[in-house]
């Protein structure tokens, strides 16, 4: 198997990263791990920078799909 140096998200549709994103906040909160939460703002930092938006404008977008 080959080593893998970057994830790409592009098969991934938005319900996906939606749920990516609330299953990472929602394991932070009943778990207390930071981990999860820095994870969930590492992928959505990227993500906003990827799209030039804001956080709250990009999360609405993926919610406003479902």
């Amino acid at each position: 198997m080959e080593l893998i140096d970057q994830v790409s998200i592009s098969a991934l549709s938005k319900r996906d990263l939606l749920l990516i994103i609330k299953a990472l906040e929602y394991t932070n909160d009943n778990t207390n791990l930071e981990d999860f939460i820095e994870l969930r703002n590492n992928i959505v930092k990227e993500l906003c920078f990827l799209t030039n938006t804001t956080e709250e404008q990009f999360v609405t977008y993926l919610e406003s799909s479902n």
